[in-house]
């Protein structure tokens, strides 16, 4: 088995900071298990999915975040707790961890044209499942007009409205693309007069309390580290943590926070991360 690569020169690692480690993602398209594979290839190694003690896990995705706000906190009594996807299968994987039944998501057959047959089923009702208690919002790269249909006639019967993040845009290729708060989330916001969803992801204290009350750490003690101000920099600033590092090989850029009356601004900020080992 050929060794692992090395760590990339702008990251750091438990064993070299001697710390605890928390990944903390928007990113709904991905499981804790799909991120394990990602940052193992990129040579940081992490653990997810320990059973003994869960808390060793070092991933904590905003779908994880979802499911288990889902399963543990709302809590909904059978039947009506199933749950309307509009996103990846990253969403789901994170789902079934948590033994919750969901339908929509990645399912081929929504992937496709409406027809008059789906207008007539789904105002008649015939086509939506009623034990459908929740609308669950992510980054769904096959968004369609029949899956937002789905969702906007589920929240009209009742659905409770959640969203893994509310990320207006996805970075990608030395750009940005839209995210899941411009297209889904946004798209059943607009129709559905007065409702925005819960959402579950950075800058959402919701993650905060559940990222605490799984791996119980001290709040004063902890730094938030990100490339983001909207969502990892004020995650931080707003779950009242000890210190915020904004870094600059991402999203952040030094002109954002600079200059009298900025509302988001990092305790402090590095170029890269390997600067914090000299």
């Amino acid at each position: 088995m050929p060794a692992p690569p090395p760590p990339p020169p702008n990251s750091l690692t438990h064993t070299e900071t001697g710390k605890q480690i928390v990944f903390v993602t928007n990113n709904s398209t991905k499981s804790r298990a799909d991120y394990k594979k990602k940052l193992e290839n990129m040579g940081i190694p992490c653990k997810v999915l320990t059973p003994n003690p869960p808390s060793q896990d070092e991933v904590f995705g905003s779908s994880y975040s979802a499911a288990i706000y889902i399963s543990r906190i709302l809590a909904l009594p059978s039947p009506k707790n199933k749950i309307f996807v509009l996103g990846e299968a990253g969403i789901e994987a994170e789902l079934r961890s948590e033994s919750l039944a969901y339908i929509g998501g990645s399912d081929p057959l929504l992937r496709r044209d409406i027809t008059p047959a789906d207008y007539a089923g789904i105002a008649s009702g015939e086509m939506l499942d009623p034990d459908v208690g929740v609308v669950l919002c992510g980054l769904d790269f096959h968004i369609n007009y029949l899956k937002l249909s789905l969702g906007y006639h589920y929240l009209q019967r009742g659905a409770l409205f959640l969203a893994t993040n509310t990320d207006s845009t996805l970075p990608a290729a030395g750009t940005f693309f839209p995210g899941a708060g411009a297209t889904t989330a946004a798209a059943l916001s607009a129709m559905v007069e007065g409702r925005k969803p819960v959402a579950l992801g950075k800058p959402s204290q919701a993650m905060m309390e559940a990222i605490e009350g799984k791996f119980r750490f001290e709040r004063a003690r902890t730094c938030m580290v990100g490339d983001r101000l909207d969502t990892d920099i004020k995650f931080g600033i707003e779950g009242k943590l000890g210190g915020t590092l904004a870094v600059l090989t991402g999203v952040a850029r030094r002109e954002e926070w600079e200059g009298e009356g900025r509302e988001i601004v990092p305790a402090a900020f590095v170029d890269r991360l390997g600067d914090l080992m000299g």
